[in-house]
């Protein structure tokens, strides 16, 4: 269970935070003093610390110091009443996680509050890279693997985690590699000081350039405070940019500046910023080609690959599959307290005649649909996604890819159709009609969800949404 600190004196917060916020996955301890406060974050160990500015015994400034000094990598919320103080800003640029004006909107910090128990795990949680080691940290992330490429991934870790360089992490979705920058992180020299990850294809630009250098007051409609970004916050830490390939050209001009000189200035500002950040960054997309085509800069792309990783799919290192299959079944029954203790042989054959186009992150999910239609402790055939369990039958069966003639027949008669029909607009009639088709296929696969869709397409979950946007604005 997750533990919040809630250090206020105003008794109405105390227990409306409580009240709000406590669940079965969260606890909420209060203080209503500094003093009791950092005594409770010495003793309780929270993952996320919710401080007010003014105490009757001392300043919120100063409690931040103490407890960040104790553990930087726990989050801490700052509050405030008073939305021009200085104070909070300055608590950001020292690290703090972020601020929030009272009265508060307790549905947005519920939100907050999630996202910091998210960033507390990623940097309290090691990232471990054999199962022996795990055995000595139980509540560690496992890169599990014996696979030839893998145990080059882990000689790779081994010898760039303690150097204090950039590293690229490459590899097709769902392959783990956020696990190998955390993994990075925790056998680095920087693993005392904060980790931050930001999915560089989960914000729009504007406001991914503002989360990662901040901004100036009156920078852009709406920015009615400065705000400290998160390569001034995380100094001295380390900055995990996933999805790096999704980032704008004015983004990463700014982003090649940091790792040059470790300097930048925030949107709207003409300060500049001296910070210490190590940045590992992934994507799964081909840089080089997109080198190549002018959609990301050179000088950035050579910068970012001075040292690579790349992770191997799946269906590269098959010989994993059981030992992942075994590890996931043990940790998933522990989280569903089931007794799950035998998997068929033919489970596994079917695990491992699957393509797996969706890499570790699908046999994840597919285990974890097992489990949960387990009724005794055995995981056979009949437990699995219908995907899987029709994979044998499948690869029996010619296969009809889009370069064959056949998986060809029906977008050849489809475009005889507008041939017959005398149009003029023959390819975007057809491509319009082959991109809903695709669309919706993919959609119903993935049960509606837009991320997975994405990752499955191949494009940002911004570009489904274009898409899908302007289908609703047609009328389909």
């Amino acid at each position: 269970m997750q533990k919040l600190l809630v250090i206020d004196d105003e008794p109405n917060i105390l227990f409306t935070v409580t009240e709000t916020l406590s669940s079965t996955q969260l606890s909420v301890v209060v203080a209503s003093s500094g003093k009791e406060g950092i005594e409770l974050f010495r003793s309780q160990l929270p993952d996320v610390v919710l401080l007010d500015v003014r105490l009757p015994d001392m300043s919120g400034l100063d409690v931040f110091a103490k407890i960040h000094a104790i553990d930087p990598r726990i989050p801490v919320i700052i509050m405030t009443a008073f939305s021009r103080t200085d104070t909070a800003i300055e608590a950001m640029s020292r690290g703090a996680f972020e601020y929030l004006l009272k009265p508060v909107d307790f549905m947005a910090l519920r939100e907050l509050v999630q996202r910091a128990v998210l960033i507390s795990r990623l940097s309290q949680k090691p990232a471990v890279v054999d199962a022996t080691e795990a055995t000595l940290s139980p509540d560690a992330d496992v890169i599990i693997g014996n696979a030839p490429a893998m145990q080059d991934i882990y000689k790779t870790i081994g010898r760039v985690a303690p150097q204090d360089v950039t590293v690229l992490v490459l590899g097709e979705s769902g392959t783990g590699k956020e696990l190998v920058a955390r993994a990075i992180y925790h056998y680095s020299k920087r693993n005392k000081k904060p980790f931050l990850a930001i999915n560089c294809a989960a914000l729009p630009e504007s406001l991914l350039e503002s989360e990662l250098f901040g901004h100036e007051k009156g920078a852009f409609t709406g920015a009615d405070q400065r705000r400290i970004g998160k390569f001034e916050q995380v100094n001295g830490g380390t900055i995990f940019l996933d999805e790096i390939g999704d980032m704008s050209p004015s983004t990463q001009a700014k982003a090649l500046r940091l790792l040059q000189q470790q300097q930048f200035e925030r949107v709207g500002g003409s300060e500049t910023i001296q910070t210490d950040v190590r940045i590992v960054a992934a994507t799964n997309k081909d840089l080089a080609a997109m080198v190549a085509a002018g959609t990301f800069r050179q000088d950035l792309y050579y910068r970012l690959n001075g040292f690579a990783i790349t992770l191997p799919p799946l269906r590269e290192r098959k010989s994993d599959i059981r030992l992942l299959t075994d590890y996931f079944v043990n940790t998933l029954s522990r989280e569903f307290d089931k007794r799950i203790s035998t998997v068929t042989s033919e489970v596994y054959q079917l695990l491992e005649a699957h393509s797996w186009p969706g890499n570790v992150r699908e046999l994840h999910s597919a285990i974890r649909y097992a489990l949960v239609n387990a009724t005794t402790e055995v995981i056979t055939p009949d437990c699995l996604p219908p995907n899987i369990k029709a994979t044998l039958t499948t690869a029996q069966q010619p296969p009809q890819t889009p370069h064959s003639p056949g998986g060809l027949e029906e977008i050849r008669q489809l475009t005889q159709h507008f041939i017959d029909a005398g149009s003029n607009d023959i390819y975007r009639s057809v491509i319009h009609d082959v991109e809903r088709t695709l669309l919706e296929a993919v959609l119903q696969h993935t049960h509606g969800n837009q991320q997975l869709a994405a990752e499955r397409l191949g494009i940002s979950r911004m570009t489904l949404r274009a898409k899908l946007k302007q289908r609703t604005e047609d009328g389909e």
